[in-house]
């Protein structure tokens, strides 16, 4: 995975400019965890953990205010920034509080998705690293969890974030998905999830009759064929190139029962066009499903689901105290930012030009056709003012500001949101 001219050894020298010039954008990231001050306290009682230079880590951390959080930010310049639940008491006052009275009651209703989790099918790439073949997998992912999660949970602010090496978060930030109890969480995880089984498992989808709810039919064929059926053949069948070898052919056909696999291995010596062999395995199914009195049969979906379908770590979702990756973090390894994506340009994501921390301090140095016009007027303000205008200026003239841009539109979706809830309670209460 290239990273451009990124040093993880210059990161020391770098962390300390993108707090401190305004790349970091506070005023955002405070607005997004307020919340609209939907209630007392909720900012200042959420749970933050900083990872320090030499892996120093530093939990229970809590702010009254954006400029705490900044300057506190600025002083211990971390390397890694977690975001942690809403709890009964400041997480920083802790231990002064009495046993059992310190609680986690609320956080965002999140999903993690892994590249590593898809090694077994995926053979251009493996471990950390990612290319623009199996980037597919994140784009597969986020369409069916977006739709899942709005369509059939009525969830309406997800924010989509790319990590800056290897996978994806969502936040769900629905005030009823915040409040979300640890069993409706893991309800909701379970549902989405289809891939089942570790190292050891062959067979880790398997669809009967009745069908797992989340793909009865006709939602089924909507999230197959709007979806996975999108991008399978061009994914697996020319990229992974899964019926390319005799080794990848047989990781298929073990995925069958024995009377197709049978029938296959006859018909495979003589064709050897992957594309016309999956054809074959579907069309073979199919009679084969035809002829049954079982019910349905659907192996060659399980196997699209099996090699296509979202692989969630539902230990992520479950929890309301644990820990992610907050937005905006920067990867040590990469130094890449951690991003929000636009779902309108999810085709055109490109995860390698998400900026690296480097880039951003260089395009900071870069000079403007209009700096001096500029300087000249700065000569004519007061030092204060002078200061705000150049850190705003500072942060829109990176690369980072239209991932920033992105942020903000969340936002104001959200406060629309809102706006539009308070306005439905106050019809309410005039009608009474």
């Amino acid at each position: 995975m290239s990273t451009s001219d990124y040093d993880p050894a210059c990161l020391p020298d770098l962390l300390p400019i993108y707090y401190r010039r305004l790349f970091f954008p506070f005023s955002q990231y405070y607005r997004w965890l307020s919340y609209g001050g939907v209630s007392k306290n909720y900012f200042q009682n959420r749970e933050f953990s900083f990872t320090l230079k030499d892996d120093i880590y530093v939990r229970y951390q809590s702010f009254t205010s954006q400029n705490e959080l900044e300057n506190e930010m600025q002083k211990m310049v971390p390397n890694k920034i977690d975001i942690g639940a809403v709890y009964s008491h400041r997480p920083s006052q802790h231990n002064a509080v009495k046993s059992g009275t310190f609680q986690a009651l609320e956080k965002e209703l999140v999903f993690d998705i892994d590249m590593t989790d898809y090694d077994d099918v995926r053979c251009c790439c493996s471990a950390a690293d990612i290319c623009s073949k199996c980037w597919t997998l994140m784009n597969i992912a986020i369409r069916i969890l977006d739709r899942a999660l709005r369509e059939d949970f009525g969830f309406h602010h997800l924010l989509w974030v790319y990590l800056g090496r290897r996978g994806v978060h969502c936040w769900v930030c629905d005030d009823a998905a915040r409040k979300l109890s640890v069993a409706a969480r893991s309800a909701v995880a379970e549902y989405l999830s289809l891939v089942k089984g570790g190292e050891e498992t062959v067979r880790k989808v398997v669809l009967s009759d009745p069908i797992h709810p989340f793909i009865k039919l006709p939602l089924f064929l909507l999230v197959i064929l709007s979806v996975v059926e999108r991008y399978f053949q061009q994914y697996t069948i020319v990229d992974q190139d899964i019926l390319g070898s005799k080794e990848s052919v047989d990781k298929v056909l073990a995925l069958l029962p024995e009377d197709i696999k049978k029938d296959l291995a006859v018909s495979y010596k003589d064709e050897k066009d992957p594309m016309k062999q999956w054809d074959q395995l579907c069309d073979l199914v199919e009679r084969k499903k035809s002829n049954s009195r079982k019910g349905g049969q659907y192996f060659d979906k399980e196997i699209m689901l099996q090699y296509c379908y979202p692989r969630l770590d539902v230990n992520v979702s479950k929890g309301v105290n644990h820990l992610l990756k907050s937005p905006f973090s920067v990867h040590p390894k990469t130094g890449r930012i951690s991003v929000p994506i636009d779902l309108k340009e999810l085709n055109t994501f490109d995860p390698f030009e998400v900026p690296t921390i480097s880039l951003i301090c260089e395009e900071l140095e870069r000079p403007r056709a209009d700096e001096a016009e500029e300087d000249d007027k700065k000569d004519k303000e007061n030092e204060q003012e002078a200061g705000e205008r150049h850190r705003i200026r500072d942060y829109k003239r990176t690369s980072l500001a239209k991932y920033v841009k992105v942020f903000d539109w969340f936002l104001e979706a959200m406060a629309r949101s809102r706006k539009g809830e308070m306005l439905k309670k106050s019809d309410l209460q005039m009608d009474f």
